[in-house]
């Protein structure tokens, strides 16, 4: 290019500045989000794969500061690995034995009270809207007709179930398998895969990545405690009332506790349903009201004071986190997705301080550690890193 004077013109400097900077913002931004695609079909394509490696690893958090304490009493690891796992398998068949058991104690107790508020519901409507028997059976006759008019979609459906199913017994088994060796040899598998980058970034990437395996640690500690309270609160509101089923009530919404926010919150849910179809509406509204005070109690207490700490990660980011896990995966992106935030939040968080701290000083177990050292002082080691009371290589 030229101008008036016949004097040549770089064209870049011709575009004006803040094109250029979009410009140069929109790329990235291009490239950025075909990586997230090109991960997410990835993903899709690898979910029997990749999923049950994801739980192995929250498991692996979860059990992996058990292991350490038994080697740390002089007990072989292999032994270590083989006593956490037969103990935790022990606890958790133990836990669904019971439930399983008063789940089925409770279901004729059940029956009788749905039957006995179907009875009160037809009477009902007879009462107040003038309903005849005969509309109420012309009901229930659309109702089964509708049934067997989608019987081919159904039977559809549950062969996709058993289909599912199939996949979860192979998931869970690959999950075990894998978890033995996370176990066993976490710090192996770490240390071999860190060793495949280019040397000047090893101790870095080694640094990020037991800072991200502290903050796990940190978040199924934290996730567990919350889970086991708003069980136990919810579960003693329940029998207090009256409801029936209140143990395995209880336990659905200890497992919901594992997806923060909308876990309980859809749990909860289903126990007041459950309460309105057996004892009645004041019922339900009092197991409404339990469950949102033990939600107040998540929400304004243990949330900020324990996986505040652990996770370091805006309840908007949870919230946004879990729904595109669950859009993308289901129950596994739900559960999946916020623990991933996490650990990506401390990698990147880690990588950022370069703040020159030795693998060797921080200690993968202990969640403390998931955050970056201060700037260096003058008593403190070099490159401002602290000294864990464990050595470590890597993480689990």
């Amino acid at each position: 290019m030229r101008n008036a004077a016949d004097k040549p013109v770089d064209a870049q400097q011709a575009i004006p500045f803040s094109l250029r900077v979009a410009a140069a913002i929109g790329w990235r931004f291009l490239v950025l989000a075909g990586v997230v695609w090109v991960l997410g079909k990835v993903f899709d394509d690898l979910r029997v794969v990749v999923v049950p490696v994801g739980v192995a690893l929250l498991l692996s958090a979860l059990l992996a500061p058990a292991v350490d304490r038994l080697v740390a009493w002089r007990v072989p690891r292999g032994l270590a690995t083989v006593l956490v796992l037969v103990g935790g398998l022990a606890v958790v068949g133990g836990v669904l034995t019971f439930v399983i058991n008063a789940f089925i104690r409770g279901l004729p107790d059940m029956r009788e009270r749905v039957t006995e508020s179907i009875s009160t519901i037809q009477d009902w409507l007879k009462n107040n809207l003038h309903l005849t028997q005969d509309q109420l059976s012309g009901y229930v006759e659309k109702f089964l007709e509708s049934l067997k008019s989608n019987q081919e979609a159904i039977t559809s459906g549950a062969l996709t179930t058993a289909g599912t199913v199939g996949e979860l017994l192979t998931g869970m088994l690959l999950a075990l398998f894998t978890l033995i060796f996370f176990l066993y040899d976490g710090r192996g598998i770490w240390a071999f895969l860190v060793r495949l980058l280019p040397g000047h970034v090893r101790a870095r990437t080694a640094v990020a990545g037991s800072r991200g395996f502290a903050s796990l640690v940190g978040y199924v500690r934290a996730t567990a405690v919350v889970a086991v309270v708003d069980a136990v609160g919810i579960g003693i509101g329940l029998w207090a009332i009256g409801i029936p089923l209140a143990v395995p009530l209880a336990a659905l919404v200890f497992l919901g506790g594992f997806v923060p926010i909308v876990g309980a919150l859809i749990s909860g849910s289903v126990a007041v349903l459950v309460a309105l179809v057996t004892k009645g509406i004041v019922p339900a509204l009092l197991v409404l009201a339990v469950v949102l005070a033990v939600q107040q109690l998540e929400g304004h207490v243990l949330q900020p004071l324990l996986l505040g700490r652990a996770v370091q990660l805006h309840p908007l980011a949870v919230v946004l986190g879990i729904a595109v896990g669950a859009s993308l995966a289901g129950i596994a992106g739900a559960l999946l997705s916020v623990p991933l935030i996490a650990v990506s939040n401390a990698v990147v968080r880690s990588l950022v301080a370069d703040e020159g701290t030795l693998p060797s000083q921080v200690d993968a177990l202990e969640p403390e550690e998931a955050e970056p050292d201060e700037p260096a002082e003058a008593s403190g080691p070099p490159g401002g890193g602290r000294t864990s009371r464990h050595s470590s290589s890597g993480s689990d």
